[in-house]
């Protein structure tokens, strides 16, 4: 390896033993399942606000905005950060203070569980259902983020893939096994602070590089289409083509997402008091908004450097590799700079490890506080369920590791169709157990069951046949289990009055 190689990498080494270090300093805190799983609901506003965004965005924040931005222009990274903006907003708004106060009035501490609670499913049917579905979308979203460790060692020190991939996937999964909710929670609070420093790092460096914002602004202005948000620009062709309404309303509902993803809603019932939701609204909604701003400027600005010859011209995927390109180039400035690009590649190794953490988390809760205990009923002391569920995390993340094995899985596919599976499964049914009283556990049931279905059915059936079937399968998905949980809801046995009570008790 070269100086400026052997800079990054120690850098990047530092970074993931300081991950490691933290979790361990918190893992004496964990005494029961309920703090292993959910910090004991004692989390503060600005590590649930910075912890939830840095759960959520994922490597997508540094790779694939940018990459967007760089090969077609602001219409398909613009129309997603709007809808992911407005799905960040609306979720703490109406969601937030909701899901903490039912959780704590049925004492659930997962995702699955309330859904049992809160309609008095004594069999846990809804309960091993939303499990399940845990499961299936989130071992290979968590093999995602481990594959995507590994590609970017890979990528940037010409090292084995296998090997970058595991070593990785241990960090991750020692620091996690340690620590549990209180350690993803504080590693992800600091993370999306080295995922912030890295996106101002690298966007004031092109900037420079460039010529300045006039030069970046100049040159993308000279692209047809690629300032318009009714356009998209064709880097094949160089010409504009139109984004459509069905691609506006397909990009738009990635925000619908928000409402059912469990690592996110477990951020919402994990808050020490739920009057400090607005202050952490209002951190996370600014954050992300300004983060995938400044993304999308870092796409911009890096299309300007390769028309400089300063980085090599991206096409198609290597497009998302703008800011690995970017940082190579910094690092050939000297140490020091060596030192500053390694602290920009950590923040990509950051917002995947962030996320990553959190789905490890949900996936072992989902087997053992959900499958294992609440479903099969078994009776297991709480000193040896901590080491059950501490167990339960390794062996997903082995088979995370397993599914991450193929170097040429296509990771933000992956991305995507989770995102789909658990806003369409799991959203619509939140959104009416928290504020439709009349909702009961057949539509609840109904409404999990028809989503999970449409995901695949769309996905591979419908949207294939393009045109106006062309929508992201979350759109129909979610309204599909949002009919089937009201019809339902209604065609059958209005709740009891032991249910409606808690729920009124919960909206006062």
């Amino acid at each position: 390896m070269s100086t400026a190689q052997i800079g990054m990498f120690v850098t990047m080494v530092v970074y993931l033993v300081a991950m490691l270090l933290m979790g361990a300093a918190v893992a004496n805190r964990n005494k029961t399942v309920g703090d292993f799983y959910i910090g004991g609901r004692h989390l503060g506003p600005l590590v649930t606000a910075m912890s939830a965004e840095a759960s959520d965005m994922s490597s997508y924040l540094l790779m694939g905005i940018p990459g967007l931005a760089y090969l077609s222009g602001i219409a398909d990274a613009g129309w997603t950060i709007i809808g992911l903006a407005a799905g960040t907003y609306i979720n703490w708004l109406v969601t937030a203070k909701r899901i903490r106060r039912y959780t704590e009035a049925t004492g659930s501490i997962t995702v699955p569980a309330f859904f049992s609670d809160r309609y008095g499913d004594k069999k846990n049917i809804l309960t091993f259902i939303a499990a399940v579905i845990i499961i299936v979308f989130f071992v290979p979203y968590t093999a995602s983020g481990f594959a995507g460790c590994g590609k970017l060692f890979a990528i940037l020190f010409n090292t084995n893939y296998h090997t970058a991939m595991i070593g990785s996937a241990v960090v991750i999964i020692a620091y996690t096994m340690l620590g549990g909710f209180l350690a993803a929670s504080t590693t992800d609070f600091v993370q999306s602070i080295v995922m912030s420093a890295a996106l101002i790092i690298v966007l004031v460096f092109e900037t420079m590089s460039a010529g300045g914002a006039s030069a970046v602004i100049g040159n993308a202005r000279g692209l047809a289409g690629y300032f318009s948000m009714l356009h998209t620009h064709n880097a094949v062709t160089g010409k504009a083509e139109p984004y459509d309404i069905v691609r506006i309303i397909s990009t738009l509902a990635w925000g619908l997402g928000y409402f059912g993803m469990p690592h996110i809603l477990l951020r919402f019932m994990a808050i020490e008091d739920e009057k400090k939701l607005s202050l952490s609204r209002r951190v996370a909604t600014i954050w992300v908004l300004i983060s995938m701003a400044v993304s999308v400027c870092i796409g911009i600005s890096g299309l300007a450097m390769s028309s400089n010859g300063l980085i090599p011209q991206l096409k198609g995927s290597d497009s998302e590799t703008v800011i690995i390109k970017v940082s190579n180039l910094l690092a050939g400035h000297g140490t020091i700079f060596a030192v500053i690009a390694g602290i920009v590649l950590s923040g990509i190794l950051a917002s995947t490890m962030s996320t990553a953490d959190s789905q490890l988390l949900c996936a072992s809760s989902s087997v053992t506080s959900d499958i294992l205990t609440k479903c099969l009923h078994t009776k297991i002391p709480e000193k040896k369920l901590m080491t059950i569920s501490r167990l339960a995390l390794v062996g997903i993340g082995v088979l995370g590791v397993f599914l991450a094995w193929n170097p040429n899985s296509s990771v933000f596919q992956i991305v995507s169709f989770a995102w789909a599976g658990f806003g369409g499964t799991f959203g619509p049914v939140m959104l009416l157990a928290l504020f439709w009283k009349r909702s009961n556990r057949n539509g609840a049931l109904a409404g999990m069951v028809s989503g999970g279905i449409m995901i695949f059915v769309w996905k591979f059936l419908v949207r294939p046949l393009g045109g106006a079937f062309d929508i992201y399968e979350l759109l129909p998905a979610f309204l599909t289990a949002l009919a089937f949980d009201v019809i339902v809801s209604l065609l059958t046995k209005a709740p009891d009055k032991e249910i409606t009570d808690v729920f009124e008790k919960v909206g006062a």
